[in-house]
């Protein structure tokens, strides 16, 4: 990949300490970029002790953190993303999601030399993909709030760039994975256990995305010409059964996989029973429907555009990612190996 961004221009990442925010960050200083990064009052910033990073404390939603985050900035990684927690509210999501991009926006305007906003949505708008492969065309069908307001976040751009012209490209990424995601471990916690439950009768269609291969289509999509204006689903060549993911990891860790097949009905009447009980004391359900709801959904998407337009290739295949993860997290000790049996 050939980065075109000129050594010293000064850049603002949001959402800098997640998981692709902190890969991003550290990408763009090895670059020789001036980086900026909006990071909230709890987040912990010290993996990047001892780097040139320039830190704003406070919310990406806040006016005033944004308008002297935003100073002199030539280009902006809108990676910001709100927690899904049981606490977390409609307004939480527009907040990070819709008021934060329209805040950007308007502080970005006010420099004549800015060159673009690379805003990174989530391939969820597109919901489940009845004839799959979906792309970027597919219509969006968000399925809860996290969803429903980066539609918004992506409506609104589209619609205020439409009589405002406004350099932009907006990136959707699949299921992100790599050396200490944490999203993702449970799967891999599951591979090895005793069963590897699947609800439903369907192919369980999953598309990842390795965190390198999702930051380097960020940094690309600032500079691209035909990015401009453009979305792109950013993901791996293929798509991937849940239950052929489940294999690679047994493999890996030398276990033996048991797939056991579960009807999903009685699963959702329970997610919405705990959610039911667990929502008034601001608690996380131990099950809730979105999470049964995963194995009902098909993530299967083309991702051409990213190849053809974007001109980005992944480097990483889902089999040698998910065995690079599977060793990080054996050898990380953040999951136990069970005997093989």
């Amino acid at each position: 990949m050939t980065n075109t961004i000129p050594t010293g221009t000064k850049v603002l990442v949001t959402g800098a300490t997640g998981f692709t925010g902190t890969v991003l960050v550290k990408k763009l200083v090895a670059q020789g970029l001036q980086v900026n990064a909006i990071a909230r009052a709890t987040s912990n910033i010290t993996p990047f002790d001892g780097m040139p990073v320039t830190w704003f404390r406070g919310e990406v939603y806040d006016e005033s953190t944004v308008q002297v985050a935003m100073k002199d900035v030539d280009y902006v990684f809108h990676v910001a993303a709100a927690f899904r927690e049981a606490k977390s509210t409609e307004q939480d999501y527009r907040n990070v999601h819709l008021v934060s991009t329209q805040l950007i926006v308007q502080e970005a305007l006010k420099n004549p030399g800015f060159k673009r906003l690379v805003h990174v949505s989530t391939m969820g708008v597109h919901g489940h993909i009845p004839n799959p492969p979906g792309d970027e065309n597919s219509p969006f069908s968000p399925g809860d709030g996290y969803q429903r307001t980066k539609v918004e976040a992506e409506d609104w751009l589209r619609e205020f760039t439409s009589t405002t012209p406004f350099p932009f490209s907006i990136i959707r990424p699949c299921a992100i994975y790599g050396p200490g995601e944490k999203r993702l471990l449970k799967l891999y916690k599951m591979a090895v256990a005793k069963v590897f439950p699947i609800l439903g009768k369907g192919k369980c269609w999953y598309h990842l995305v390795h965190v390198d291969d999702l930051t380097n289509a960020i940094i690309l999509a600032a500079t691209a010409e035909k990015a401009l204006g453009e979305a792109f689903i950013i993901g791996a060549t293929e798509p991937i059964r849940l239950e052929d993911m489940a294999a690679i990891i047994a493999k890996e860790y030398n276990t033996r996989l048991r797939i056991l097949r579960l009807p999903i009905g009685p699963f959702f009447l329970l997610g919405d029973i705990c959610e039911a009980l667990c929502r008034p004391f601001k608690i996380e359900p131990p099950i809730y429907r979105r999470r049964v709801a995963f194995y009902s959904k098909d993530r299967n998407f083309s991702t051409r555009k990213m190849q053809d337009v974007l001109g980005y290739t992944p480097i990483w295949s889902n089999e040698a990612g998910i065995i690079e993860s599977a060793r990080w997290y054996r050898e990380n000790n953040w999951l136990q190996i069970p005997q093989a049996s």
